[in-house]
């Protein structure tokens, strides 16, 4: 199999199981969102933090070194697996015991033992780290496809069924650790790697001490993202903290599926022509067009049709998600493209770059923080563009030097695509204002955006267009 072959292989097996496993998370999200209250996801989002803090401490960016190491053995993967396994048990009994000072942080006695069984995820995650990666590295992502979709719809479900019989938070609860064990017993039933029980110190330290700068860059990542949720559950009301979180979710969905992809497909490619750097930047600059050409038309879409996609899928209950999720659509536009930037450092073994790139932010993000959050809740989101904005050129400024394919000729390469976005949202802009049914603003809405925008790509004479079309007729062929 040939390279290209490779890549679109794994592309389009990634893109059906982001595409799939995103509409089923926002499925059985709207229908968890109907039956519960705000509150209830404000609860869990309190949490979040540090949920996410374990979890990067368990990955410790080892899987990542797995992927970039040309010459992995078995003896690795043994040693990520056992080394993740132990992080996980050590981070789970620090939660266990600190749930009670959680919950006092933020004067809600339920937390603490939401904290102790919802930590038990951290067990579960640790168990298909190296599975996973073994998956990523061989491109097979049909067979991730295959857990990943079939482990939603069992958690979803059961998670569901929860929500009717009035559970309420714990709905959330039970759909997170159901859907982590589903997939990992998938993984591990379908998965071609075994356990040998074999740690070695010469490849812990290879791979850790790669992985380490990613640990690091990977807490203070996490750090940023997750601070929202703790200030604003701590300052404003666990309501409050569901309207976010709610926003926050449906922002990141449209570009996370394009993110989730490029970062997974392009990762190993990318590493894989380390030592050509000619076809390195070529099939770097390809991505950031493709990134852009998916991803700027969604989130646009979203952010002019928000009011009556939030009326008709989560009732006027949730109204006050509305203007957050506007400004977020915006904040997410740039993450693709920044993934990608971010990623080629990775790809080239420079995990420091990638860790001094991440860290050259942390002020930037504290001082929109430190304005905007006694202002109040859509404040901290505006905040959030700025920054969002701003460190695109942080993300891009060192694969320019590196590569010579810095911010402004990203910008200058996806200029075609800026100028038939903005056409696109003027006309579903006015179209809209003249449709009073919430139903068919959405559909009309969804429908005139496309056809605008696929118009304006081809007589714009767009690369991007027709490589989409290429795939899908060779498809069709087969």
């Amino acid at each position: 199999m040939t390279l290209k072959t490779k890549a679109t292989s794994g592309f389009i097996w990634n893109a059906v199981e982001r595409f799939s496993v995103t509409i089923g998370h926002f499925v059985i999200g709207i229908v968890l969102a109907r039956l519960l209250m705000p509150e209830d996801f404000g609860l869990i989002g309190m949490l979040s933090i540090f949920i996410a803090f374990s979890q990067v401490f368990i990955e410790s960016g080892m899987g990542s070194g797995l992927i970039q190491k040309q010459d992995r053995t078995d003896k690795d993967y043994s040693t990520v697996f056992i080394f993740n396994l132990a992080v996980s048990l050590i981070c789970y009994g620090i939660l266990y015991l600190t749930a009670p000072f959680i919950s006092d942080f933020y004067e809600m006695p339920r937390l603490t033992l939401l904290t102790r069984v919802l930590g038990l995820n951290l067990i579960f995650i640790s168990l298909v780290v190296v599975q996973r990666t073994k998956l990523e590295i061989e491109v097979n992502f049909k067979t991730l496809a295959r857990v990943n979709i079939i482990g939603l719809i069992l958690g979803g479900g059961l998670a569901i069924a929860a929500a009717l019989y009035d559970f309420g938070v714990w709905a959330l609860v039970i759909q997170t650790l159901s859907i982590s064990l589903f997939t990992a017993v998938g993984l591990w039933s379908l998965g071609n790697w075994r356990l040998s029980f074999t740690f070695s110190k010469d490849s812990f330290k290879k791979l850790f001490g790669y992985g380490s700068k990613l640990l690091i860059a990977g807490i203070y990542s996490k750090s940023l993202q997750e601070i929202y949720n703790l200030v604003i559950g701590k300052v404003y009301s666990a309501s409050d903290l569901g309207y976010f979180t709610q926003a926050k979710m449906m922002s990141t969905k449209p570009a996370g599926i394009i993110s989730s992809i490029l970062q997974k497909v392009s990762f190993p490619i990318l590493s894989s022509l380390q030592n050509d750097k000619k076809k390195l930047v070529h099939v770097y600059s390809k991505m950031i067009r493709m990134a852009a050409f998916i991803t700027f038309p969604s989130m646009v879409l979203l952010a002019i049709l928000a009011k009556p996609l939030i009326i008709v899928v989560l009732t006027e209950k949730w109204l006050p998600v509305v203007p957050l999720l506007q400004w977020l659509c915006l904040a997410r536009i740039v993450t693709p493209i920044s993934i990608v930037n971010m990623n080629i450092l990775n790809a080239i073994g420079r995990s420091d770059l990638f860790l001094k790139v991440d860290l050259f932010k942390f002020p930037l993000i504290v001082l929109a923080l430190i304005i905007t959050i006694p202002i109040g809740l859509e404040a901290i989101v505006i905040g959030q563009v700025i920054t969002s904005l701003i460190s695109f050129f942080i993300n891009a400024y060192l694969p320019g030097k590196i590569f010579g394919y810095g911010p402004i000729k990203q910008i200058k390469d996806i200029s075609n695509i800026i100028l038939a976005t903005l056409i696109m949202s003027v006309f579903v802009f006015f179209i809209i204002k003249f449709i009073d049914n919430d139903v068919l603003k959405i559909c009309s809405g969804l429908l005139v955006g496309m056809c605008i925008y696929i118009f304006i790509a081809y007589l714009l004479k767009s690369d991007e267009l027709r490589e989409i079309w290429k795939i899908i007729s060779n498809k069709r062929q087969k």
